[in-house]
């Protein structure tokens, strides 16, 4: 009866997307607003990133109105967790509704392309529809009214606007500082390079040149057309699903009772959904059912016991809730608790999240999922209860008895939760004052939130100090902990029993310790459950430690700083206890410098012009291949592939009988025409198969291509197939190096891709004083996580040919595979390439299966078929960065000079050459980087049943430039010197430069050692390491490093095409064989065109670089295009239009001077109208071969980083580092920088932060968001300083220029090799408190948390105590 109740509610959805407004009568549920506004719009800014909530690229601000206040609320939301339905009587705003090309950009898109903040730019309208959340509500507030051209919002909150969003490109400070251009508190003199002022210009000139911004002119979020048409409630019927609003308690009862009593339907309860970014429902529900509209769900409540929060009300919400309870100066224990929840709380996920996110739901994942929840960890230690609803029965539950209970049926409702409000004790003797103690704890990967904690925590504490003796003890207490490896938060009630009543002495907090470590232990199969554990136990050392801490320093104010945070990272950042508001927040980021010097010889070349596109990036009117309109009949493809390493594929069926909703074929490799190949990919060590055929060779192998009338249904169909594996009789996979030696698996390297020895190694060893024999070294892989899945669209054309579109960095060897695939001549195919969103190599070979798949498909069934890889596909597949062993042996001098390096290395390559056979040659180049004296090799590249492991920025040259960096260490470590010295004494002179590198160049060219003296002084690095050792002799559970390193890369020129067209209006038209990843390639080939052309020398002041465009990358009409990779394509592709520049000067010349001859004053318009009466060829191509002095050259560069690592978490923070880098005479600084900055920052990520992990079949673990932290803006340096160094005229060089899109990145190894150092200075501490069996130091690639934690001492803390109560004890005794 309930049931048909609601059904007599309105069935259309009406709602609106930039000011437009949509009705529609007939809607699946399951359709997200993201599939929504792709599919079914115009706007294609909203991008699919990762489909779990977890990058940002979906962002959309949600507006809702309020009619009963007339208040409009504004949220920021992760579209692609949105369902469509929710949005009834909402307005979407997206970053096409602030502003375009045709209208007029916002000052948002004008600042982010003049701050340089956007380079692949499919991050970029995310990006801006953050910040312009925080603009809109900023202005709610009741702050003051800011200058002109500011806005309310703060520098803190333009940092934060962002923290949740994910950026491959940049290394987030540029985006940070368009952000800060907007807050009134900014010092413009803090923000960095940008294209509005130049330095030294006063601060009122700056903000007349920033592009304006106006609040009251702002955007309206929610037009007015809407407000009268909001709606409470509707239904919508499809055949499939059924969509509900109940508007009561009574009303969701009934219609849960109905819904069951019919045949068992399948039923999905709606608040946020953001739980599908974590649990990935990919089942088809019957009816949904919207929370939402029911008053007793969505409740906020408070009275004199506390706060009761409805199980529907958003975390944001729930945070503000609990932040106005706490306004006053003055903070009662109540109060801080309250404070101190939200603060936590804002750590859960990221603000977009959070925004639709409900306390409610995340709580009931807790309880049915295991969910990690930290809501559930703090609520529980602040003693809070669940009000629950069975049938007609109300129950209230503590939290603790809520979540031990086993998982509740979906008819039990969660309505509430109320979170106490803890009193003031009252002291019942004047002999002890009193207090309630709260505290929230975490260790997470960000520091910010948007990753899923190691553990948290929460404790609260009743204390009394004896105002007689000082001493403290615990009247009670209660202990949480969460998200270690157990089915939900739990109470330590061990612990808890064991310390109420006890007085805090240095023997009951060791007692205490050792209870938690015996009760905070993780399941059977969690990851580092040993470290794990080790929080739980720095975690109540840090609550309690201060209590005890305070015995030597009676005051009034005992416990003013209790919560200060032992593991605070920075001293002045304690806060008052009482006065929490007192302090300033820090920002993330500090003042960052740039310095480079700007060269006038080739203007426009040489300057900072911003990046060509970048507003329309801003704005999303870039066209990525996946915006492209689907065709009509357009299919859509997803890759089944295979789970195990080596098997037979005896079948590949479908689970259900009949065919999935949606699926029109199943594509294999028995599908290639017969005059065709199984070929996915080609490089010029061998093929790469398209399709396992009756074997599959690794985990993650392509093995069949599901079609489907949509993504969606392509990507559950994919879902849905069983395959059947037979792995009888077949020998064991190969899954490690060690056995790939055993069974002699390689690949071959032929000869001259194999470098030469260097001196005689023996006669090294026999002159070295001392001698490091068979050290070993792993490390791990990398994902590229460019911003942009692997996309394509395949469109079948008259006569058997073939359109594809792809995301490519090589579309003509796409285009060769193609054809080879499908037996085709080459002139049958087409591959278009407009713009990459990131790419760092793993659009190179690995983009060709995705476009050749897409075009068998569209061959065989002869329709349209694309293709983008959902994320947990596309990270399965990459194969990334190369895993490899290494085995060093080194001799070196009492000096620290090296005498000879011998190196053993295993790389695993996988199952497939690729580019492997490569990578003895590239990591050669980098080993060369110091003078070894002699350096001798045996590299191997291992064949293993792995997915084959491809280019990834800097190939191979990452890897060897950290082995080299880790030798010197060894070294100094050896000696017991000072690891600066050794570097300096290594580096090369540029005699030893010409002995190891042919390419070594002149002696003015090897700018290493002046630049290494330089960066010394521009970071005052001799006065900071002085600073780091006094710091870590004064603070005992923060360490700091600073490393200092250099990098020597060796980069090759590759033959590159060119075409240069002038159209009749004097508009210039640019093809190059590049393709534009986002380093700014067409920017720089832009410039060089509107140099090379200004030689006409016409007059009228034309700026001849608004009149260029670059163009898309046509296989068909410029051939030859070749690789986009290893950092010299954008110079080679703008020495190929100078070229072809160069011919139509030419030709143009001699009619110029005719004309002027006539008529004196000759124009640029005037001269092409000319040109094409007299039939002039204003075409001219080119293809620009560097000759063998020019085709190698090394680049050059150092850098200074410091670091501080927390010895409780094993959290490093990332302080400062500095730049140096050689860019000769830069084509585009501001495009440099920005690469300097986004390299390093990726650099960061491979050596600190990214664990690419497998099972134990080779199936990639580490597959999604949650499970794949790259650097956000929380966990880049919080100062960089870059200097662009220029070294003058390189003859050899495109107009002296060098390349810069790989070699800084090897420059992280600064950052690593400090956590080092801070590491070594924690263990010379343990060995002072007598610990002499510490774990041997194997320090790993990626240095996270848990492996940094493990060598500064899992067991810390009980060492600590055990030093500090045995110190006692003698002190006692003496």
């Amino acid at each position: 009866m309930e049931e048909e109740q609601i059904e007599r509610g309105t069935k259309s959805l009406v709602f609106a997307v930039n000011g437009q407004r949509f009705e529609l009568s007939s809607v699946d549920p399951s359709m997200t607003l993201l599939e929504f506004l792709r599919t079914q719009t115009p706007f294609t800014s909203v991008k699919l990133g990762c489909g779990e909530g977890g990058c940002g690229a979906c962002i959309v601000l949600l507006s809702k109105y309020d009619p009963v206040i007339d208040h409009v609320e504004d949220l920021t939301v992760s579209s692609c967790l949105t369902l469509l339905c929710s949005v009834n009587g909402c307005a979407i705003t997206t970053t096409e509704g602030l502003g375009n090309s045709k209208d007029g950009f916002h000052s948002i898109h004008q600042r982010f392309a003049g701050f340089h903040s956007s380079q692949c730019g499919f991050c970029t309208p995310g990006m801006c529809i953050s910040l312009f959340g925080a603009l809109v509500n900023a202005e709610k507030t009741d702050r003051p009214k800011p200058s002109p051209g500011f806005s309310k919002l703060t520098v803190v909150e333009a940092e934060k606007a962002i923290a949740g969003n994910l950026c491959r490109c940049t290394g987030y400070r540029s985006i940070a500082d368009a952000c800060k251009s907007f807050a009134a508190d900014v010092d413009l003199e803090d923000l960095g390079l940008n294209c509005f002022w130049k330095k030294g210009e006063n601060p009122d000139v700056k903000v007349s040149r920033l592009p304006s911004y106006d609040h009251n002119n702002e955007i309206c979020t929610f037009p007015e057309f809407l407000k009268c048409e909001v709606k409470s409630s509707f239904l919508l019927d499809s055949q499939k699903s059924s969509w509900y609003n109940p508007v009561s308690v009574k009303q969701l009862q009934s219609l849960l009772k109905a819904i069951k009593g019919n045949n068992g339907a399948r039923i999905k309860l709606v608040a946020g959904n953001t739980g599908m970014g974590y649990y990935k429902d990919l089942q088809q529900y019957d009816k949904y059912i919207n929370l939402c509209h029911v008053p007793e769900l969505s409740i906020i409540g408070k009275d004199r016991t506390g706060i009761e929060i409805g199980a529907t009300v958003t975390i944001s919400k729930a945070i503000k809730a609990l932040k106005t309870e706490t306004n006053g100066e003055i903070l009662s224990e109540s109060e801080m608790v309250f404070k101190k929840i939200a603060v936590q709380m804002e750590k859960i996920a990221s603000q977009f999240v959070r925004n639709t996110g409900s306390v409610g739901g995340n709580l009931m994942m807790a309880q049915r999922k295991c969910f990690p929840s930290d809501i559930a960890t703090i609520l529980l230690a602040a003693g809070s209860f669940v009000n629950i609803i069975t049938d007609t029965m109300h129950e209230k539950l503590s939290l603790e008895d809520f979540l031990e209970r086993p998982p509740l049926d979906s008819e039990i409702i969660l309505t509430s939760v109320k979170i106490p409000k803890w009193e003031p004790i009252k002291n019942e003797s004047s002999e002890k004052d009193c207090k309630i103690l709260f505290e929230t704890y975490r260790a997470a990967p960000r520091p910010l939130g948007n990753a899923l904690p190691y553990l948290n925590a929460a404790f609260l504490a009743e204390v009394c100090r004896w105002k007689s003796s000082g001493e403290i003890a615990l009247n009670k207490c209660v202990l949480a902990f969460g998200a270690y490896g157990t089915k939900h938060s739990i109470r330590a009630r061990k612990v808890e029993e064991f310390l109420t009543g006890k007085k805090l002495t240095l023997d009951v907090l060791y007692e205490s310790i050792k209870l938690v470590g015996a009760s905070v232990v993780p399941e059977d199969g969690t990851t580092s459950s040993v470290y794990r554990s080790s929080l739980a136990v720095g975690f109540l050392f840090d609550f309690l430690g201060p209590l005890i801490d305070n015995v030597a320093k009676i005051s009034n104010h005992w416990l003013d700083n209790h919560g200060s945070a032992t593991i605070s990272t920075v001293d002045e950042d304690k806060q008052n206890y009482e006065q929490p508001d007192h302090a300033k927040v820090p920002t993330l980021l500090s003042l960052s410098k740039h310095v480079f010097e700007v060269t006038k010889e080739y203007q426009p070349v040489g300057e900072p012009v911003k990046k060509s596109g970048a507003a329309l990036q801003a704005s999303g009117e870039a066209i990525f291949v996946d915006d492209i309109p689907s065709p009509m009949n357009c299919l859509y493809g997803a890759f089944i592939y295979s789970t195990k390493p080596f098997a037979k594929v005896k079948s590949i069926k479908f689970k259900s009988k009949s065919l999935p909703y949606g699926v029109s074929a199943l594509i294999s490799f028995k599908d290639i025409p017969k005059d065709g190949e199984n070929i996915g990919s080609k490089s010029i060590f061998g093929p790469e198969p398209l399709f396992a055929d009756e074997m599959t060779r690794y985990a993650g192998e392509r093995i069949a291509l599901v079609v489907a009338d949509t993504q969606k249904h392509a990507d559950v169909a994919s879902n849905l197939v069983a395959v059947d594996y037979d792995m009888e009789n077949l020998e064991p996979p190969i899954l490690t190096v060690e056995e790939a030696v055993k069974r002699s698996s390689f690949f071959e390297v032929p000869p001259f891709f194999y470098p030469k020895q260097v001196g005689d190694v023996s006669k090294g060893m026999a002159e070295a004083d001392h001698k490091i024999l068979s050290a070993k070294m792993k490390l791990g892989s990398q994902y590229y996580f460019y911003m942009e899945n692997q996309s394509a669209l395949a469109l079948p054309d008259e006569d058997n040919c073939l359109v594809v579109y792809s995301s490519s960095q090589c579309p003509e060897f796409s285009h060769c595979t193609i054809a080879r695939c499908l037996g085709l001549p080459q002139h049958n195919v087409r591959v278009i390439t407009r713009r990459v969103g990131g790419g760092f190599g793993g659009k190179a070979l690995k983009s060709i299966p995705v476009a050749t798949a897409c075009a068998l498909a569209a061959h065989t069934l002869q329709r349209p078929v694309r293709m983008y890889l959902n994320r947990k596909t596309d990270m399965i597949m990459a194969g990334g960065r190369h895993p490899m062993e290494i085995t060093y042996s080194v001799g070196f001098k009492y000096s620290g000079k090296i005498t000879a390096l011998q190196l053993d290395i295993l790389i695993n390559a996988g199952i497939s050459p690729d580019i492997s056979p490569a990578m003895p040659h590239n990591m050669v180049g980098a080993l060369k980087k110091y003078d070894w004296g002699a350096l001798s090799f045996d590299i191997k590249v291992c064949k293993t049943n792995h997915s084959s492991k491809s280019a990834m920025r800097g190939p191979g040259e990452t890897q060897a430039s950290l082995i080299a960096e880790a030798v010197i260490e060894h070294v100094a470590s050896t000696l017991s010197m000072d690891v600066d010295s050794v570097r300096s004494i290594n580096l090369h002179t540029h005699d030893s430069l010409k002995m190891f590198y042919v390419s070594s160049g002149e002696a003015l060219e090897y700018s290493l050692t002046s630049m290494w003296d330089k960066i010394a002084m521009s970071s005052s690095l001799n006065h900071r390491t002085e600073v780091v050792k006094e710091f870590n002799r004064n603070n005992v559970w923060q360490k700091r490093g600073i490393s200092r390193v250099p990098v020597v890369h060796e980069v090759i020129v590759r033959p590159t095409p060119g075409k240069v067209g002038i159209l009749s209006d004097g508009s210039v038209i640019v093809e190059v064989g590049g393709i534009e990843l986002g380093q700014g390639l067409w920017t720089k080939v832009k410039q060089m065109a509107a140099f090379a052309l200004s030689a006409i020398k016409c007059d009228g002041g034309v700026e001849l670089l608004d009149k260029i465009r670059v163009i898309q990358s046509d296989t068909l009409s410029l051939i030859q295009g070749g690789f986009t990779s290893g950092s010299t394509t954008s110079e080679s592709s703008c020495e190929a239009v100078r070229l072809s520049c160069k011919t139509l000067v030419e030709r143009l010349t001699p009619l110029k001077e005719r004309l002027q001859v006539q008529m004196g004053s000759v124009t640029w318009e005037m001269l092409i109208s000319q040109a094409y009466l007299e039939a002039l060829n204003l075409s001219a191509n080119s293809f620009f071969v560097p000759d063998l002095n020019s085709m190698q050259y090394l680049n050059y560069g150092a850098a200074v980083s410091e670091v501080e690592v927390n010895l409780l978490t094993g959290e490093t923070t990332f302080l400062r580092s500095d730049i140096i880098y050689d860019c000769g005479k830069s084509l585009n600084p501001a495009v440099d920088l920005g690469q300097i900055e986004g390299a390093f920052v990726q650099g960061i990520g491979f050596l600190m932060l990214e664990d690419y992990t497998t099972n134990s079949d080779g199936l990639v673990v580490a597959d999604s968001t949650w499970s794949y932290k790259i650097p956000t803006i929380d966990t880049i340096p919080k100062q960089i300083n870059v200097e662009i160094h220029n070294s003058g005229h390189h003859k050899n060089r495109v107009l002296s220029s060098k390349a810069c899109g790989e070699p800084p990145l090897l420059l992280a190894a600064s950052v690593y090799f400090a956590a080092q150092a801070a590491i070594k200075e924690a263990r010379e501490q343990m060995f002072s408190w007598g610990c002499r069996d510490q774990p041997a130091f194997n320090f790993q690639v990626p240095a996270m948390m848990p492996i940094v934690k493990e060598l500064c001492g899992l067991d810390c803390v009980e060492r600590y105590l055990k030093w500090k109560i045995g110190s006692e004890t003698s002190s006692e005794l003496c």
